[in-house]
């Protein structure tokens, strides 16, 4: 059980949102649709007369600026909201949201929007309607054969591995053959293998940040782990790639690791910013750069890096510069770093909303 102490609040929302569902499904007023594949889904058109808003929620765990210019806010429990620059629209499990955790964000190539939900939930909105698409998956043994990937798919996190969305199929692939994977609860179970932040990479690979196994790559035939230097243990959070090319994981206990294409490094113990004591006792630390959950780039080249207690990191490619609430951010536990369709860079917290850098200065985001 020592892997499941490592990101209290979200297994614990993963664990509390397992029960709210099972108890709520009876009161969403869902009703049925069938694909052309004959295959029934779940829809739910949303009650626009109670989605209005005026403020957005503090707990902000994922951002998203579509090709219309709208962005959406995930949060933690609150659903997700739309700002279209005019309007706060806010959705929840009341307009067929599959979960109030938002945890990831996409868009397909027909401009409809996919929601990444706790309980490892999808729901997809067309514009109109809320589609859950969990309710039909495809349950594989995750062997050579069932793994694909094409420039259209979409992919997803599952309890012991991945969930990828193509043709108008949703199919479960576990990492770990030997589990019980033709059990259709398989892929909402959490196990070590369990995936947390995806990443499809400028070369067309796929990886994938677990529970407690490190990296995984998929370069469209083979699966390639990365597990030493401390990577394995505490969960991959975030996953990102520079403009460079470098790959940067983000694992929360053991801290920011960089891997070049060759050589994988850990940043964190490099720079001497690891946090013996949280790995020992679980205690967080200010000037530390040991549980990372978000990384992005700027468009000067400099990484940014989100901490869950240590505020935000910038590194120049030879500097490292440190920002807290001392020097404006709104809160030291980010959630989330996101840069939009205009190169701004948005960081979502954990209970004090979203701020912005303007290049000197942090400021809080607020919609009038």
């Amino acid at each position: 059980m020592k892997n499941l102490k490592i990101i209290p609040t979200q297994l614990t929302v993963i664990t509390f949102m397992l029960i709210y569902l099972n108890s709520c499904n009876g009161q969403i007023q869902n009703r049925n649709s069938t694909n052309e594949e004959g295959k029934t889904y779940l829809t739910h058109q949303p009650n626009n007369f109670n989605a209005i808003s005026n403020r957005l929620d503090k707990n902000i765990r994922s951002i998203f600026h579509d090709r219309n210019g709208n962005y959406w806010f995930g949060t933690n429990g609150a659903g997700v909201y739309r700002y279209d620059k005019k309007t706060l629209t806010q959705f929840t499990v009341k307009d067929g949201l599959s979960d109030n955790q938002v945890i990831n964000i996409q868009e397909d190539n027909l401009g409809n929007i996919w929601f990444g939900t706790g309980i490892f939930g999808i729901s997809k909105f067309d514009g109109i309607k809320f589609t859950t698409h969990t309710n039909n998956v495809k349950i594989t043994y995750g062997t050579e054969k069932d793994w694909k990937s094409t420039n259209n798919d979409l992919w997803f996190y599952a309890g012991g591995g991945v969930l990828r969305y193509s043709n108008s199929s949703l199919t479960y692939l576990p990492f770990d053959q030997s589990s019980s994977n033709t059990q259709s609860s398989a892929p909402f179970s959490l196990s070590r293998y369990g995936v947390y932040c995806i990443l499809k990479d400028t070369k067309g690979n796929v990886w994938f940040g677990t529970q407690a196994e490190g990296v995984c790559r998929f370069d469209g035939k083979t699966l390639t782990w990365f597990k030493e230097k401390g990577l394995a243990g505490p969960a991959v959070l975030g996953l990102f790639e520079d403009s460079k090319g470098n790959l940067w994981f983000g694992n929360n206990g053991a801290g920011l690791f960089l891997f070049d294409g060759k050589t994988l490094t850990n940043f964190t113990e490099e720079k001497g910013l690891n946090n013996a004591d949280f790995k020992a006792s679980g205690k967080p630390g200010l000037g530390t750069l040991a549980r990372v959950y978000s990384i992005n780039e700027d468009n000067n080249g400099n990484i940014w890096v989100g901490t869950v207690d240590a505020g935000v990191w910038k590194f120049d490619g030879k500097n490292l510069t440190n920002y807290t609430t001392k020097n404006g951010l709104t809160s030291n536990a980010v959630n989330t770093i996101y840069k939009d369709k205009n190169g701004e860079l948005w960081f979502g917290t954990d209970g004090n909303g979203i701020c912005k850098f303007n290049g000197t200065a942090f400021t809080e985001f607020i919609i009038k």
